[in-house]
Protein backbone atom coordinates (compact mmCIF):
# COMPACT_ATOMS: atom_id res chain seq x y z
CA UNK A 1 0.00 0.00 0.00
CA UNK A 2 1.32 3.49 -0.30
CA UNK A 3 1.92 5.19 2.47
CA UNK A 4 -0.66 8.65 2.95
CA UNK A 5 1.67 11.31 2.44
CA UNK A 6 2.69 13.14 5.88
CA UNK A 7 2.50 16.57 7.31
CA UNK A 8 4.92 17.92 10.29
CA UNK A 9 1.37 20.02 11.42
CA UNK A 10 -1.61 18.23 12.39
CA UNK A 11 -3.85 20.01 10.67
CA UNK A 12 -7.29 18.70 9.09
CA UNK A 13 -5.78 18.01 5.79
CA UNK A 14 -3.40 15.74 7.48
CA UNK A 15 -6.26 14.52 9.18
CA UNK A 16 -8.35 13.70 5.81
CA UNK A 17 -5.44 12.28 4.49
CA UNK A 18 -5.55 9.38 7.15
CA UNK A 19 -6.84 6.12 6.31
CA UNK A 20 -9.70 5.24 7.63
CA UNK A 21 -11.43 1.98 10.04
CA UNK A 22 -15.09 1.57 10.49
CA UNK A 23 -15.98 -1.28 13.17
CA UNK A 24 -19.28 -3.49 13.03
CA UNK A 25 -20.17 -5.45 15.69
CA UNK A 26 -22.61 -7.83 15.82
CA UNK A 27 -25.44 -9.33 18.12
CA UNK A 28 -28.80 -9.13 18.84
CA UNK A 29 -27.07 -8.52 22.84
CA UNK A 30 -25.57 -5.30 22.31
CA UNK A 31 -28.91 -4.33 19.88
CA UNK A 32 -31.42 -4.76 23.32
CA UNK A 33 -28.96 -3.28 25.47
CA UNK A 34 -28.41 -6.73 27.20
CA UNK A 35 -24.48 -6.78 26.53
CA UNK A 36 -22.32 -3.67 26.14
CA UNK A 37 -20.45 -3.20 23.49
CA UNK A 38 -16.82 -2.59 25.39
CA UNK A 39 -14.94 -4.02 22.47
CA UNK A 40 -15.44 -0.94 20.04
CA UNK A 41 -14.06 1.35 23.08
CA UNK A 42 -11.17 -0.68 23.51
CA UNK A 43 -10.20 -0.93 19.34
CA UNK A 44 -11.27 2.33 19.02
CA UNK A 45 -8.31 3.88 21.23
CA UNK A 46 -5.90 1.36 19.80
CA UNK A 47 -6.45 1.81 16.77
CA UNK A 48 -5.97 6.04 17.03
CA UNK A 49 -2.79 4.76 18.60
CA UNK A 50 -1.53 3.67 15.15
CA UNK A 51 -2.49 6.33 13.73
CA UNK A 52 -5.98 5.28 11.82
CA UNK A 53 -8.80 7.26 12.07
CA UNK A 54 -12.48 5.60 13.47
CA UNK A 55 -14.91 6.62 11.15
CA UNK A 56 -18.10 4.73 12.19
CA UNK A 57 -19.36 2.05 14.98
CA UNK A 58 -22.02 0.27 13.55
CA UNK A 59 -24.46 -2.53 15.65
CA UNK A 60 -26.43 -5.17 13.65
CA UNK A 61 -28.02 -8.62 13.84
CA UNK A 62 -26.15 -11.76 13.36
CA UNK A 63 -28.38 -11.81 9.99
CA UNK A 64 -27.18 -12.99 6.75
CA UNK A 65 -28.31 -9.81 4.63
CA UNK A 66 -27.30 -7.48 7.03
CA UNK A 67 -23.56 -8.55 7.17
CA UNK A 68 -23.56 -8.20 3.82
CA UNK A 69 -24.85 -5.00 3.90
CA UNK A 70 -22.88 -3.51 6.24
CA UNK A 71 -19.75 -4.84 4.65
CA UNK A 72 -20.53 -3.41 1.60
CA UNK A 73 -21.30 0.01 3.18
CA UNK A 74 -18.09 0.17 5.20
CA UNK A 75 -15.39 -0.80 2.77
CA UNK A 76 -17.14 2.04 0.53
CA UNK A 77 -16.04 4.55 3.12
CA UNK A 78 -13.29 3.03 4.93
CA UNK A 79 -9.86 0.74 3.94
CA UNK A 80 -10.22 -1.16 7.36
CA UNK A 81 -13.10 -2.87 8.96
CA UNK A 82 -13.13 -4.81 12.11
CA UNK A 83 -16.21 -6.91 13.17
CA UNK A 84 -16.49 -8.46 16.19
CA UNK A 85 -18.74 -11.19 17.34
CA UNK A 86 -21.60 -13.96 15.53
CA UNK A 87 -18.37 -16.57 15.55
CA UNK A 88 -19.68 -19.19 17.92
CA UNK A 89 -20.61 -22.82 17.33
CA UNK A 90 -24.21 -22.44 17.61
CA UNK A 91 -27.08 -22.13 14.24
CA UNK A 92 -27.57 -18.58 15.10
CA UNK A 93 -23.95 -17.70 14.39
CA UNK A 94 -23.94 -17.34 10.55
CA UNK A 95 -20.94 -14.84 10.46
CA UNK A 96 -18.10 -17.28 9.22
CA UNK A 97 -20.22 -18.75 6.74
CA UNK A 98 -21.48 -15.20 5.30
CA UNK A 99 -17.92 -14.06 5.20
CA UNK A 100 -17.07 -16.95 2.98
CA UNK A 101 -19.57 -16.51 0.36
CA UNK A 102 -18.95 -12.19 0.21
CA UNK A 103 -15.22 -13.03 -0.32
CA UNK A 104 -15.67 -15.65 -3.07
CA UNK A 105 -14.23 -19.34 -0.60
CA UNK A 106 -15.37 -21.40 1.15
CA UNK A 107 -14.87 -23.18 4.16
CA UNK A 108 -12.42 -25.97 5.00
CA UNK A 109 -11.02 -27.74 7.89
CA UNK A 110 -7.46 -26.42 9.33
CA UNK A 111 -5.89 -29.18 11.09
CA UNK A 112 -3.22 -26.93 12.90
CA UNK A 113 -6.64 -25.17 14.11
CA UNK A 114 -8.41 -28.70 14.87
CA UNK A 115 -5.73 -29.51 16.97
CA UNK A 116 -5.43 -26.21 19.01
CA UNK A 117 -8.89 -26.51 19.71
CA UNK A 118 -8.59 -29.90 21.29
CA UNK A 119 -5.71 -29.13 23.43
CA UNK A 120 -7.84 -26.29 24.54
CA UNK A 121 -10.45 -28.89 25.92
CA UNK A 122 -8.17 -31.40 26.75
CA UNK A 123 -6.67 -28.80 29.17
CA UNK A 124 -9.51 -27.95 30.65
CA UNK A 125 -10.80 -31.36 31.39
CA UNK A 126 -13.63 -31.19 29.35
CA UNK A 127 -15.64 -32.87 26.59
CA UNK A 128 -15.66 -31.61 23.18
CA UNK A 129 -18.71 -31.81 20.83
CA UNK A 130 -18.90 -32.04 17.13
CA UNK A 131 -20.49 -28.77 16.61
CA UNK A 132 -16.99 -27.54 18.64
CA UNK A 133 -15.01 -29.75 15.87
CA UNK A 134 -16.90 -27.23 13.47
CA UNK A 135 -15.06 -24.54 14.87
CA UNK A 136 -11.99 -25.59 12.77
CA UNK A 137 -13.55 -24.98 9.53
CA UNK A 138 -12.97 -21.82 8.52
CA UNK A 139 -12.35 -19.35 4.65
CA UNK A 140 -9.64 -20.96 2.43
CA UNK A 141 -8.71 -17.65 1.41
CA UNK A 142 -8.47 -16.12 5.03
CA UNK A 143 -5.26 -15.45 6.65
CA UNK A 144 -6.35 -17.35 10.43
CA UNK A 145 -5.03 -15.19 13.65
CA UNK A 146 -5.26 -17.74 16.18
CA UNK A 147 -6.70 -17.60 19.29
CA UNK A 148 -5.10 -19.03 22.41
CA UNK A 149 -7.77 -17.90 24.33
CA UNK A 150 -10.76 -19.78 23.16
CA UNK A 151 -11.89 -21.79 19.72
CA UNK A 152 -13.35 -18.81 17.58
CA UNK A 153 -10.74 -17.71 15.53
CA UNK A 154 -9.70 -14.61 14.04
CA UNK A 155 -9.88 -14.16 10.15
CA UNK A 156 -7.81 -11.49 7.76
CA UNK A 157 -9.54 -10.94 4.50
CA UNK A 158 -8.32 -8.80 1.60
CA UNK A 159 -10.60 -7.21 -1.55
CA UNK A 160 -9.02 -4.45 -3.52
CA UNK A 161 -6.25 -3.22 -1.08
CA UNK A 162 -8.96 -2.88 1.52
CA UNK A 163 -8.96 -5.42 4.78
CA UNK A 164 -11.83 -6.80 6.71
CA UNK A 165 -10.83 -8.71 10.25
CA UNK A 166 -13.29 -11.09 11.73
CA UNK A 167 -13.07 -11.94 15.71
CA UNK A 168 -14.91 -13.70 18.54
CA UNK A 169 -17.31 -11.13 20.34
CA UNK A 170 -15.57 -12.15 24.26
CA UNK A 171 -13.52 -9.35 25.05
CA UNK A 172 -10.59 -10.92 26.12
CA UNK A 173 -10.66 -13.05 23.17
CA UNK A 174 -10.66 -10.52 20.75
CA UNK A 175 -8.07 -8.29 22.18
CA UNK A 176 -5.59 -11.27 22.69
CA UNK A 177 -5.71 -11.88 18.62
CA UNK A 178 -5.14 -8.19 18.09
CA UNK A 179 -2.36 -7.85 20.36
CA UNK A 180 -1.08 -10.94 19.08
CA UNK A 181 -1.33 -10.53 15.30
CA UNK A 182 -3.94 -8.13 14.10
CA UNK A 183 -2.03 -5.14 15.15
CA UNK A 184 1.41 -5.85 14.03
CA UNK A 185 -0.70 -7.01 10.18
CA UNK A 186 -2.23 -3.55 9.56
CA UNK A 187 0.66 -1.71 10.32
CA UNK A 188 2.88 -3.87 8.35
CA UNK A 189 -0.24 -3.59 5.24
CA UNK A 190 -1.00 -0.62 5.63
CA UNK A 191 2.39 1.22 6.64
CA UNK A 192 0.50 3.37 9.19
CA UNK A 193 2.43 6.18 11.27
CA UNK A 194 1.33 5.95 14.80
CA UNK A 195 0.36 9.10 17.08
CA UNK A 196 2.06 9.71 20.02
CA UNK A 197 -0.58 10.93 23.19
CA UNK A 198 0.57 12.17 26.38
CA UNK A 199 -2.15 12.77 28.87
CA UNK A 200 -2.38 15.57 32.15
CA UNK A 201 -4.26 14.76 34.52
CA UNK A 202 -5.95 17.93 36.53
CA UNK A 203 -8.18 18.35 39.38
CA UNK A 204 -10.03 21.23 40.85
CA UNK A 205 -10.31 23.82 37.73
CA UNK A 206 -13.07 23.66 35.12
CA UNK A 207 -12.36 23.07 31.48
CA UNK A 208 -13.38 27.14 30.65
CA UNK A 209 -11.74 28.39 33.28
CA UNK A 210 -8.43 26.17 32.39
CA UNK A 211 -8.88 26.63 28.83
CA UNK A 212 -8.49 30.70 29.89
CA UNK A 213 -5.83 30.08 32.05
CA UNK A 214 -3.40 28.44 29.87
CA UNK A 215 -4.52 30.08 26.73
CA UNK A 216 -1.20 31.47 25.63
CA UNK A 217 0.84 27.83 26.29
CA UNK A 218 -1.91 26.07 24.29
CA UNK A 219 -1.41 28.51 21.28
CA UNK A 220 2.37 27.65 21.37
CA UNK A 221 1.62 24.02 21.69
CA UNK A 222 -0.48 24.31 18.51
CA UNK A 223 1.84 26.45 16.27
CA UNK A 224 4.59 23.77 16.50
CA UNK A 225 2.11 21.38 14.92
CA UNK A 226 0.84 19.52 18.24
CA UNK A 227 -2.71 18.88 19.73
CA UNK A 228 -4.64 19.43 22.51
CA UNK A 229 -7.96 18.19 23.52
CA UNK A 230 -9.71 19.07 26.89
CA UNK A 231 -11.73 16.15 28.27
CA UNK A 232 -13.67 16.85 31.09
CA UNK A 233 -15.40 14.37 33.37
CA UNK A 234 -16.61 15.45 37.11
CA UNK A 235 -13.90 16.88 39.40
CA UNK A 236 -11.46 16.43 36.93
CA UNK A 237 -10.07 17.72 33.02
CA UNK A 238 -7.58 15.42 31.86
CA UNK A 239 -5.57 17.29 28.68
CA UNK A 240 -4.08 14.98 25.80
CA UNK A 241 -1.63 16.34 23.88
CA UNK A 242 -1.15 14.49 20.63
CA UNK A 243 1.72 14.42 17.78
CA UNK A 244 2.06 12.72 14.25
CA UNK A 245 5.38 10.73 14.59
CA UNK A 246 6.58 10.74 11.04
CA UNK A 247 9.92 9.72 8.62
CA UNK A 248 11.12 8.58 12.20
CA UNK A 249 10.80 11.31 14.48
CA UNK A 250 9.07 9.99 17.02
CA UNK A 251 11.81 10.77 19.71
CA UNK A 252 11.80 14.56 18.75
CA UNK A 253 7.79 14.78 18.90
CA UNK A 254 7.93 13.21 22.24
CA UNK A 255 10.52 15.34 23.34
CA UNK A 256 8.75 18.38 22.31
CA UNK A 257 5.29 17.25 24.14
CA UNK A 258 7.56 16.74 27.48
CA UNK A 259 8.60 20.17 27.11
CA UNK A 260 5.24 21.72 27.19
CA UNK A 261 4.18 19.08 29.90
CA UNK A 262 7.21 20.37 32.18
CA UNK A 263 5.87 24.19 31.41
CA UNK A 264 2.48 22.82 32.16
CA UNK A 265 3.06 21.35 35.34
CA UNK A 266 4.94 24.55 36.28
CA UNK A 267 2.03 26.59 35.48
CA UNK A 268 -0.70 24.58 37.66
CA UNK A 269 1.01 22.62 40.32
CA UNK A 270 -1.62 22.50 42.42
CA UNK A 271 -3.63 21.38 39.87
CA UNK A 272 -1.86 19.20 37.69
CA UNK A 273 -1.61 15.39 39.79
CA UNK A 274 -0.60 13.20 37.06
CA UNK A 275 -0.16 11.99 33.62
CA UNK A 276 -1.79 9.09 31.24
CA UNK A 277 -3.40 6.20 33.07
CA UNK A 278 -2.94 7.72 36.89
CA UNK A 279 -5.44 8.02 39.46
CA UNK A 280 -5.19 10.66 42.19
CA UNK A 281 -5.46 7.87 44.35
CA UNK A 282 -2.55 6.09 42.81
CA UNK A 283 -0.16 9.21 43.74
CA UNK A 284 -1.11 10.01 47.14
CA UNK A 285 -0.20 6.42 47.82
CA UNK A 286 3.00 6.77 46.36
CA UNK A 287 4.00 9.90 48.23
CA UNK A 288 2.63 8.52 51.12
CA UNK A 289 4.78 5.46 50.58
CA UNK A 290 7.86 7.21 49.70
CA UNK A 291 7.58 8.76 53.28
CA UNK A 292 7.09 5.97 55.38
CA UNK A 293 3.65 8.14 56.12
CA UNK A 294 0.06 6.59 56.63
CA UNK A 295 -3.34 7.88 56.07
CA UNK A 296 -6.88 7.21 57.64
CA UNK A 297 -10.54 8.24 56.40
CA UNK A 298 -13.60 9.44 58.21
CA UNK A 299 -16.84 9.79 55.25
CA UNK A 300 -20.26 11.14 55.38
CA UNK A 301 -21.22 12.40 52.12
CA UNK A 302 -18.55 10.49 50.15
CA UNK A 303 -20.20 7.20 52.00
CA UNK A 304 -16.54 5.46 51.62
CA UNK A 305 -15.56 6.70 48.27
CA UNK A 306 -12.62 7.91 48.69
CA UNK A 307 -11.32 4.64 51.09
CA UNK A 308 -12.16 2.28 48.01
CA UNK A 309 -10.36 4.65 45.38
CA UNK A 310 -7.32 4.33 47.83
CA UNK A 311 -7.93 0.49 48.22
CA UNK A 312 -8.17 -0.18 44.58
CA UNK A 313 -4.65 0.33 44.12
CA UNK A 314 -2.67 -2.59 44.82
CA UNK A 315 0.14 -1.88 47.83
CA UNK A 316 -2.37 0.16 49.54
CA UNK A 317 -2.10 -1.65 52.55
CA UNK A 318 1.09 -0.27 52.94
CA UNK A 319 -0.35 3.13 53.70
CA UNK A 320 -3.86 3.24 53.82
CA UNK A 321 -5.01 1.92 57.91
CA UNK A 322 -8.74 2.42 57.56
CA UNK A 323 -11.54 4.80 57.85
CA UNK A 324 -14.96 5.07 59.17
CA UNK A 325 -18.02 5.55 56.82
CA UNK A 326 -19.95 7.96 59.90
CA UNK A 327 -23.04 8.51 57.91
CA UNK A 328 -25.25 9.63 61.33
CA UNK A 329 -25.02 12.14 63.96
CA UNK A 330 -24.51 8.97 66.28
CA UNK A 331 -22.31 7.34 64.65
CA UNK A 332 -19.88 10.42 64.24
CA UNK A 333 -20.16 10.66 68.17
CA UNK A 334 -19.83 7.10 69.03
CA UNK A 335 -17.02 5.85 66.57
CA UNK A 336 -14.98 9.47 65.74
CA UNK A 337 -15.68 10.99 69.30
CA UNK A 338 -17.21 13.82 67.94
CA UNK A 339 -18.84 16.95 70.35
CA UNK A 340 -22.38 16.23 70.94
CA UNK A 341 -22.76 19.35 70.86
CA UNK A 342 -20.59 20.76 68.65
CA UNK A 343 -23.12 18.86 66.50
CA UNK A 344 -26.02 20.99 67.69
CA UNK A 345 -24.71 23.99 67.76
CA UNK A 346 -23.23 23.63 64.11
CA UNK A 347 -25.21 21.10 62.28
CA UNK A 348 -23.22 18.13 60.94
CA UNK A 349 -21.92 19.91 58.16
CA UNK A 350 -19.45 22.62 59.91
CA UNK A 351 -16.21 23.67 59.77
CA UNK A 352 -16.01 22.28 63.64
CA UNK A 353 -17.58 18.68 63.38
CA UNK A 354 -15.76 17.68 60.01
CA UNK A 355 -12.33 18.65 62.19
CA UNK A 356 -13.38 16.56 64.98
CA UNK A 357 -13.81 13.98 62.53
CA UNK A 358 -10.63 13.91 61.22
CA UNK A 359 -8.70 14.35 64.33
CA UNK A 360 -10.92 11.30 65.59
CA UNK A 361 -9.98 9.26 62.49
CA UNK A 362 -6.34 10.09 63.04
CA UNK A 363 -6.25 9.06 66.80
CA UNK A 364 -8.02 5.97 66.29
CA UNK A 365 -6.12 4.88 63.75
CA UNK A 366 -2.88 6.29 64.58
CA UNK A 367 -2.31 7.89 61.04
CA UNK A 368 0.07 10.45 60.17
CA UNK A 369 -2.92 12.65 58.39
CA UNK A 370 -6.75 12.06 58.43
CA UNK A 371 -9.12 13.03 55.68
CA UNK A 372 -13.20 13.76 56.69
CA UNK A 373 -15.82 15.01 54.41
CA UNK A 374 -19.43 16.40 55.56
CA UNK A 375 -21.94 17.25 53.15
CA UNK A 376 -25.05 17.93 51.65
CA UNK A 377 -25.11 15.79 48.84
CA UNK A 378 -28.67 15.88 47.26
CA UNK A 379 -30.88 16.44 45.59
CA UNK A 380 -32.76 16.96 49.01
CA UNK A 381 -31.68 18.50 52.48
CA UNK A 382 -29.83 21.72 51.72
CA UNK A 383 -31.38 25.28 53.11
CA UNK A 384 -30.63 29.05 52.61
CA UNK A 385 -27.57 28.79 54.55
CA UNK A 386 -26.51 25.61 53.19
CA UNK A 387 -27.73 24.93 49.88
CA UNK A 388 -27.20 21.46 48.38
CA UNK A 389 -24.06 20.72 47.47
CA UNK A 390 -22.04 22.24 50.00
CA UNK A 391 -19.36 19.78 51.12
CA UNK A 392 -16.93 21.07 54.13
CA UNK A 393 -13.58 18.43 54.00
CA UNK A 394 -10.77 18.40 56.85
CA UNK A 395 -7.31 17.38 56.64
CA UNK A 396 -5.58 16.72 60.19
CA UNK A 397 -2.00 16.44 61.08
CA UNK A 398 0.73 16.06 63.55
CA UNK A 399 1.02 19.81 63.74
CA UNK A 400 -2.61 21.34 62.99
CA UNK A 401 -6.06 20.46 61.48
CA UNK A 402 -7.41 22.40 58.59
CA UNK A 403 -10.95 22.37 56.88
CA UNK A 404 -12.05 24.02 53.63
CA UNK A 405 -15.41 24.92 52.52
CA UNK A 406 -16.91 23.57 48.98
CA UNK A 407 -20.07 23.62 46.96
CA UNK A 408 -19.85 21.35 43.73
CA UNK A 409 -23.79 21.63 42.24
CA UNK A 410 -26.97 19.81 43.17
CA UNK A 411 -26.26 16.38 41.38
CA UNK A 412 -25.71 13.89 44.19
CA UNK A 413 -23.77 11.67 41.89
CA UNK A 414 -21.35 14.37 41.07
CA UNK A 415 -20.74 15.88 44.82
CA UNK A 416 -19.39 12.16 45.80
CA UNK A 417 -17.30 11.78 43.39
CA UNK A 418 -15.82 15.40 43.42
CA UNK A 419 -15.83 15.48 47.04
CA UNK A 420 -13.48 12.78 47.13
CA UNK A 421 -11.12 13.84 44.10
CA UNK A 422 -10.83 17.24 46.23
CA UNK A 423 -10.11 15.62 49.39
CA UNK A 424 -7.25 13.78 47.70
CA UNK A 425 -6.07 16.60 45.79
CA UNK A 426 -5.69 19.13 48.97
CA UNK A 427 -4.03 16.15 50.85
CA UNK A 428 -1.42 15.75 47.83
CA UNK A 429 -0.26 19.32 47.62
CA UNK A 430 -0.50 19.29 51.74
CA UNK A 431 1.74 16.42 51.75
CA UNK A 432 4.15 18.62 49.35
CA UNK A 433 4.07 21.98 51.41
CA UNK A 434 4.68 20.06 54.64
CA UNK A 435 2.57 22.46 56.39
CA UNK A 436 0.12 19.99 58.32
CA UNK A 437 3.70 18.16 60.03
Amino acid sequence: MKKCQSFFFISQIAYLCRMKAEIITIGDEILIGQTIDTNSAWLGEQLHLQGIRLNRIITISDAHQEIIRAVDESFSRADLVLMTGGLGPTQDDVTKETLAQYFGTTLVTHPEVLRGIQDFFASRGREMLEVNNKQADLPKDADILMNMRGTAMGMWFERNGKVLISMPGVPYEMKGIMRDHGFEKIRNYFKTEPIIHKTVLTQGLGESFLAEMISDWETSLRNEGLSLAYLPSPGMVKLRISGFASNGNAEAIEERIDTYITELRRRIPENAFGSDKQTLAEVVGSLLQERNQTLAVAESCTGGLIAHLITSIAGSSAHFLGGVVAYSNESKVNLLGVSAQTLASNGAVSEKVVKEMANGARDKFNATFAVATSGIAGPDGGTDEKPVGTVWISLAGPKKTVAKEFNFGKSRSRNVSISALAALNWLRNEIFNRELE
